[in-house]
């Protein structure tokens, strides 16, 4: 039995560090720890408290910034550059978490609109949902970890968070500083252990939100065995399409969609993946595009001009090439890449007219692949688009307003970009997937609202 796990570098298999599992036993000891301190009303922190832990968390942050970047590229393969966006943005999304407490408030419900409603004065207040347990994904192991537990201890819940296997250094740093900043016992834990007992962390009647980033199929079934009563929110990726229109500027095109279908190597849940393009453009597009791909820098993470490192694991290597192999096989044509390089790492891919049925057309790649569509009517494109089951973030390109905010409104996705690449995200405003892409919203003070609850008091009094 695996009693331990050893986090490596994706690119070179560097050991970085090896972590014991927890056993059941110190699994359930977190797990009952966080639950009588959300039971102790006595131990819960005020605001203020909470606002000064993040504060001085952020400003650790701040002065370790290359440090967490370095931890950050080598566990995850993410490159330096966008490694230390990540870095900058988790920051910022302490800061929004700070900011937001003092905006959780309730309302005044309105009484005596009848009789049996007088003399009482009704509202609502806010109250933490619970103990909230979060399992994350790899590709962003700091970002994900800050918007996992920074908006649920911010609205005053205990959190467990179980960082995937492969990348568990950053989120253990975060809440390492967090207890540096001040943070009592039990209210942030990191827990490494294995399948069995991250199930029964899952199952447990004591969680009362539970948090998933990762693969739809383990989601979903982790959301069937969740307890009676438990809140969850769960984020699955997708397949992002994009529809390019002939009067596109097809320069600004081709650079934004090819930083959004390469950015870490593809593995970002709302890469730009599908991409119809007119096909009165698609010729001048696709060799735009190819060169483009054919320009960027693959290889080593720690480089700071490397803008595609390595996928996670050689698994996930075998299976991209198997897919794009299949693509070609099916009837795709491959324009550049297809093939492993530098042993760790997946050339930049552009793939054209795939089959509707191949792999790289039905599912979410998570590789640095990018299919190009052939259209011609605008409608046969959404139809397209709209296809699949995955429903998360789309766009759209022309100059042509009217034509764009036909398609925004006909796209089923949760938020449509006109002009510019599915991946892009700040940090406040609502993410998430609909359909089998997920389910709940993301983004720092919708995570924060989503923890907490209200309860409603109501005043009886003849003054009234």
């Amino acid at each position: 039995m695996m009693t331990s796990i050893q986090v490596r570098s994706p690119f070179n298999g560097r050991l970085l560090q090896e972590i014991p599992l927890m056993d059941s036993q110190q699994v359930e000891e977190k797990m009952a720890n966080a639950y009588a301190l959300f039971q102790d009303r006595s131990r819960w922190l005020k605001p203020y408290e909470r606002i000064e832990i993040l504060e001085r968390t952020k400003k650790m942050m701040e002065a370790r910034v290359e440090d967490l970047t370095k931890i950050a590229a080598l566990e995850g393969g993410k490159p330096y550059q966008d490694s230390k966006v990540e870095v900058l943005r988790a920051i910022n999304g302490v800061q929004l978490a700070i900011e937001y407490i003092g905006q959780i408030r309730g309302e005044q419900i309105p009484m005596g609109m009848t009789a049996a409603s007088l003399n009482r004065l009704a509202f609502t207040m806010p109250e933490p949902i619970g103990v909230v347990l979060s399992i994350s994904a790899f590709n962003h192991p700091l970002n994900l970890a800050v918007h996992q537990i920074i908006p649920a201890f911010a609205v005053g819940c205990p959190v467990i968070i179980k960082p995937a296997s492969s990348t568990p250094l950053s989120a253990i740093e975060l809440v390492k500083m967090m207890k540096e900043a001040g943070l009592p016992a039990d209210w942030v834990e990191v827990v490494i252990c294995n399948r069995e007992n991250a199930e029964l962390m899952v199952k447990d009647k004591r969680v009362n939100y539970f948090s998933f980033i990762g693969s739809a199929e383990v989601g979903w079934s982790l959301r069937s065995k969740l307890a009676p009563g438990t809140h969850c929110a769960m984020e699955h990726g997708g397949s992002a399409p994009v529809i390019v229109q002939a009067d596109t500027d097809i320069d600004e095109a081709v650079s934004l969609l090819g930083k959004g279908a390469f950015y870490h190597a593809g593995q970002v849940c709302v890469s730009v993946q599908r991409i119809y393009v007119h096909k009165s453009i698609v010729d001048e597009f696709s060799e735009k595009l190819v060169a483009y791909a054919k320009a960027v820098k693959v290889g080593d993470p720690l480089d700071p001009f490397t803008e595609v490192g390595p996928l996670i694991d050689s698994y996930e290597q075998e299976r991209v090439h198997k897919w794009v192999t299949e693509a070609v096989e099916e009837g795709a044509e491959l324009l550049c890449g297809g093939h492993k390089c530098m042993e760790t790492c997946y050339l930049p891919t552009v793939l054209l007219n795939p089959s509707e049925e191949s792999k790289v057309s039905k599912f979410e790649v998570f590789g640095p692949i990018v299919c190009l569509y052939t259209y011609s009517k605008l409608q046969e494109a959404i139809d397209r688009s709209n296809s699949l089951d995955l429903a998360f973030q789309a766009s759209i390109f022309t100059r042509d307003m009217d034509k764009a905010l036909d398609v925004v409104n006909q796209l089923n996705a949760s938020a449509v970009m006109v002009n510019d690449h599915t991946a892009f995200r700040v940090d406040w405003m609502p993410f998430g997937g609909r359909d089998a892409s997920g389910i709940g919203v993301g983004g720092i003070p919708y995570s924060m609202k989503e923890m907490t609850r209200d309860k409603l008091m109501v005043i009886r009094s003849k003054s009234i």
